[in-house]
């Protein structure tokens, strides 16, 4: 099996452990510091992959740019507010989290 064939099943992995889930059920994620906010202008899947791959160079160009980072305490607290429902999947130790498209 070449790189590019295992690049691929371990993203279709990765998207088969994604999922939605309550905000409010990642608050002791987001309390410890493991919870990383993903813009809705990134493919969560794509994310957690290149994370998994330890691409510092891409993952760092996101951090720049703000579309990747540390959820902040305004992000948690109108999440929590509004009972939002968010994009998720293991990178560990991080949780990263995707708001659905109308929650920035």
């Amino acid at each position: 099996m070449n790189a590019s064939n295992q690049q691929d099943i371990y993203r279709a992995k990765v998207n088969l452990e994604t999922a939605q889930i309550a905000w409010k059920e990642l608050q002791r994620f987001f309390a410890s510091g493991a919870a990383i906010h993903v813009s809705n202008e990134l493919d969560l899947v794509e994310v957690a992959f290149q994370m998994s791959q330890d691409n510092a160079e891409l993952i760092q160009q996101w951090m720049v740019t703000g579309k990747l980072g540390r959820v902040t305490d305004a992000q948690a607290a109108a999440w929590f507010a509004m009972d939002a429902l968010v994009w998720a999947v293991v990178v560990s130790p991080w949780v990263l989290v995707q708001p659905s498209c109308n929650l920035q």
